[in-house]
């Protein structure tokens, strides 16, 4: 893996994020500094599953320069194995497996955080992967299903097949996104693995990553909601690595940011509907508000028309005042939302 990564400071993942971080997210939120990897929203693998033509975009169109590993999400070993092959014939770095996902839609289908109920299972699917994808393989997890005890006994399987990189989301799946992460826990997989691991979760700015890193030790982030809150966040961190002074966006810079995201993914969106790519854009308007006037969240939950939706931005955001801080923990922006952005 040390061919992916830069030298000399820890590396910055994009986490996958379930309807989000797509190719017109990538196209817009790498320009801003983006991450060192990326990876693709979760192809869902099942019985007669073929891989997503749009999440294959992301892949074949990938507009960063930087790689980008395919995540799968399932419980079907065969059809995993051969999903696999699939996208090895891709321009992927390598393959990864979703074991994190806590939205109970998939849970209930004993795939992603639900198949943490299964060790035996993790167990079979891992050796498997590994001895069918002759590259890269890597994993996404959570701590284990109901409590982060569960983790040692996880973290032997993965010891047991050889992964090249585990990314750590510090809470199991019961925490969804309400709780204080887990350092400790990433930390006793960083001195267990011989490979890197990537903490993951509650990275909202730079205070937010320079403390995860110091406690658990990682090798580097997985950024999520933070990056679509704040996508200069990727940069900023750079800067901190490099003790360098780091530059804080304007309101009118975050606005910016909103409108090109907007044209983005109305260019990709076939059969255009204006009214609902409003009702599109407020997936990722939940994270852009956090922090900002209650008014600016409450107008745009209430907007119907681009009309509404660009005057409430502007209206908020059309001034030269620095963004607001990221909400502390136990706020909004931390829980509540793991359906939205599964994965």
């Amino acid at each position: 893996m040390k061919d992916l990564y830069p030298e000399g400071r820890p590396v910055l993942y994009l986490a996958p994020m379930q309807d989000v971080t797509d190719l017109p997210f990538m196209r817009v939120i790498h320009p801003y500094g983006g991450a060192d990897v990326y990876v693709t929203e979760y192809f869902r693998v099942h019985n007669d599953s073929r891989p997503s033509p749009w999440i294959l975009r992301s892949i074949d169109e990938n507009p960063t320069g930087k790689p980008i590993f395919a995540q799968m999400i399932g419980q079907d070993i065969p059809v995993l194995v051969k999903t696999a092959k699939w996208l090895m014939e891709h321009p992927v770095a390598g393959i990864d497996l979703n074991l994190g996902c806590p939205a109970p839609v998939v849970c209930k289908k004993e795939a992603g955080g639900g198949l943490l109920r299964n060790l035996p299972k993790v167990d079979n699917i891992l050796g498997a992967l590994r001895d069918a994808i002759p590259g890269r393989f890597t994993v996404k997890t959570r701590l284990g299903y109901h409590a982060p005890e569960e983790f040692p006994k996880l973290l032997e399987i993965f010891r047991k097949h050889a992964i090249d990189v585990l990314a750590i989301h510090g809470r199991t799946v019961e925490e969804r996104y309400s709780t204080p992460v887990h350092p400790d826990f990433v930390k006793m997989a960083v001195e267990a693995l011989p490979c890197p691991v990537i903490a993951n979760g509650n990275v909202v700015d730079v205070p937010t990553g320079l403390a995860y890193l110091k406690k658990s030790g990682a090798a580097g982030l997985m950024i999520g909601r933070g990056a679509i809150r704040n996508p200069w966040l990727f940069s900023q961190l750079r800067s901190a690595f490099a003790g360098e002074k780091v530059k804080d966006p304007s309101c009118r810079d975050l606005l910016g940011y909103v409108q090109r995201l907007y044209d983005e993914l109305a260019a990709f969106t076939e059969n255009f509907n204006p009214v609902g790519h409003v009702q599109r854009m407020k997936k990722t308007m939940v994270f852009v508000t956090q922090g900002h006037d209650p008014d600016f969240e409450f107008r745009l939950r209430r907007a119907k028309t681009p009309a509404d939706f660009h005057s409430a931005c502007r209206d908020h955001l059309d001034r030269e005042e620095p963004v607001p801080a990221a909400p502390q923990e136990g706020s909004r922006v931390f829980c509540g939302f793991g359906d939205l952005l599964a994965g």
